[in-house]
């Protein structure tokens, strides 16, 4: 799921780039979170896509603020994030937790030109909300400025299954996944690196992040249970695909 990690957060940029192409201009690109894991694989993959941006900005909480980031577009100083500084963007990733985005990408928008694109859960299930994988429904975006980006599985299934659902309609698919310690931030992937030195060296594996020791170990079990027996992540795949798709069932 490295590879679903990274291939989902390209969602956003190739969404940046189809609005990017209506307007036929270039853009003022903001990552805001550009600290994190998922941050610094946006910005990697802008400068891999040779992205047509006039400027780009990172953003990072007082925590970061002033420090200087290596990125390939080379060493760039993180800025401090305000709502009144990233609104100064075309685009604003968001790169950050649901509560931080749920709180301030309305207020972003609200100037009513900063197109934010989210990569967080907190806005998929919102009826207002474009959930987008641009190859599938990139048409749902149009005059919207905020744009949600699917959970890593459901757009990489959504790519696979969107063919055969548009010739056969789909009823049923079975769907195996394998989650990644990236999933977890930064924090998560240093816990799983060393509890793997950890292991190897024969001392006791020391988890705090996860619920239980991640190397070379497969847990069946991810978020929260729901009544139907399926955990809320599972059930991720279910909800976005459907709408997605346009589908209800």
């Amino acid at each position: 799921n490295i590879i679903g990690g990274s291939f989902a957060r390209t969602v956003p940029l190739a969404a940046a780039y189809i609005w990017m192409k209506r307007k036929a201009c270039t853009l003022v690109v903001g990552v805001v979170g550009a600290t994190g894991a998922v941050g610094e694989e946006m910005v990697k993959v802008l400068h891999d896509r040779s992205f047509p941006l006039e400027k780009l900005r990172l953003f990072a909480s007082e925590r970061s603020a002033g420090k200087k980031l290596a990125t390939p577009y080379g060493e760039m100083e993180v800025e401090l994030f305000t709502v009144k500084a990233v609104q100064e963007c075309d685009f604003a990733l968001m790169a950050v937790s649901g509560g931080f985005s749920t709180e301030y990408s309305p207020q972003i928008i609200a100037n009513g030109k900063t197109v934010v694109i989210d990569n967080s859960s907190a806005f998929r299930y919102k009826d207002d909300v474009p959930l987008v994988v641009p190859e599938v429904n990139a048409e749902v975006m149009k005059g919207k400025l905020l744009i949600a980006n699917p959970n890593c599985t459901t757009a990489i299934a959504a790519m696979a299954l969107w063919p055969i659902h548009k010739k056969f309609t789909l009823r049923k698919a079975i769907i195996s996944t394998y989650q990644a310690a990236s999933g977890a931030g930064a924090e998560g992937m240093t816990e799983l690196m060393e509890g793997v030195k950890q292991q190897m060296a024969g001392e006791k594996v020391v988890n705090k992040v996860f619920a239980h020791p991640l190397p070379f170990n497969v847990i069946p079990h991810i978020d929260a249970f729901q009544e139907n027996g399926y955990t809320k992540e599972e059930m991720k795949v279910v909800w976005e695909t459907q709408k997605i798709f346009g589908s209800s069932d």
